[in-house]
């Protein structure tokens, strides 16, 4: 084993299949929280650094920063996978086809990789199955190449799927060592959905109203531990405790040398037992909003015209 840390990233990272066909990088940037000033340097230092995956999201207020980071890299458009979100205050059939319309210009895209619902709203179901039937006829254009939900638990799931026609591809969750949601990775799995982790590293113990006295994943005793055997850091440890299970990760940052450090993933394996150690560290404690709880449209968060 490594006893230096490494911070050197791969050229690659690993791509997933989707239940669609479409491939997509396991591990991006995520930019949640990343201020626009910060954003479009950010995108172009990871696109640099080997990300081939950018996840972003229409509530964010930063697409246009990530589109302007992916054409300030220079890559090929068809060479970046691009994935974001609608929020909830356009749910509905017309206000979701409307929805990509403004992110793919904010974007600059044409078409984007991953489109998905941001919060399943139970609140509002009704609005939500119109959305997701959005998702599906841009799907069926090749407006967009996959499509899928956030924060969905398997009660959401399974209220969608007996309105939809097409299964969502992935399922964006909190996701890591002290918050593992087991029943909804079980669901994904038996519906051949991807469980992608947001909050990978467990790192977000700051979300808006949520996650107070939250102990960070990344100060975690056993996990540090697991990373000094390997010289590497807790959250690499962690990003490939998500790879080594089939997720994918989105971890943030806009420090070019944790871009990089959280890149570095590919060239070490946890074992069996180290991964056992990480399972069992979960907590049942979310660090964001119960989706069942809160009802996000009352947050009166809107999002601009192009």
């Amino acid at each position: 084993m490594s006893q230096q840390s490494s911070t050197t990233p791969s050229s690659t990272a690993p791509a997933i299949t989707l239940n669609n066909g479409v491939t997509m990088p396991a591990l991006g940037l995520g930019v949640f929280q990343s201020a626009p000033q910060e954003t479009a340097a950010a995108v172009e230092t990871a696109l640099a650094t080997g990300y081939r995956h950018v996840d972003t999201a229409a509530g964010y207020g930063n697409e246009r920063q990530v589109g302007e980071g992916v054409r300030r890299s220079g890559l090929d458009r068809g060479d970046v996978f691009v994935e974001t979100k609608v929020w909830v205050s356009d749910y509905g059939y017309e206000q979701t086809l409307h929805a990509f319309t403004k992110s793919a210009a904010k974007l600059g895209v044409e078409q984007i990789d991953l489109l998905i619902l941001h919060q399943p709203m139970p609140q509002h179901f009704e609005r939500t199955v119109q959305a997701y039937r959005a998702l599906q006829r841009l799907l069926a254009d090749g407006a967009v190449r996959a499509i899928g939900v956030s924060n969905f638990l398997p009660h959401h799931l399974s209220a969608l799927l007996e309105q939809a026609d097409v299964v969502p591809a992935v399922n964006q969750v909190e996701l890591h060592p002290r918050f593992t949601q087991p029943e909804v990775q079980a669901a994904n799995a038996a519906h051949g959905i991807l469980t992608q982790a947001w909050s990978p590293i467990g790192g977000i113990t700051f979300y808006p109203g949520w996650g107070e006295d939250r102990a960070s994943a990344l100060e975690d005793p056993t996990i540090a531990a697991v990373a000094a055997a390997h010289g590497r850091s807790p959250a690499q440890v962690m990003l490939r405790w998500h790879l080594q299970q089939g997720r994918s990760a989105i971890p943030k940052s806009t420090k070019a040398h944790r871009i990089a450090e959280n890149f570095a993933v590919f060239d070490f394996t946890l074992t069996d037992a180290e991964v056992a150690r990480l399972d069992a560290l979960d907590t049942g404690r979310r660090g964001g909003p119960d989706p069942d709880e809160v009802d996000p449209s009352t947050w009166h968060l809107t999002v601009p015209e192009a």
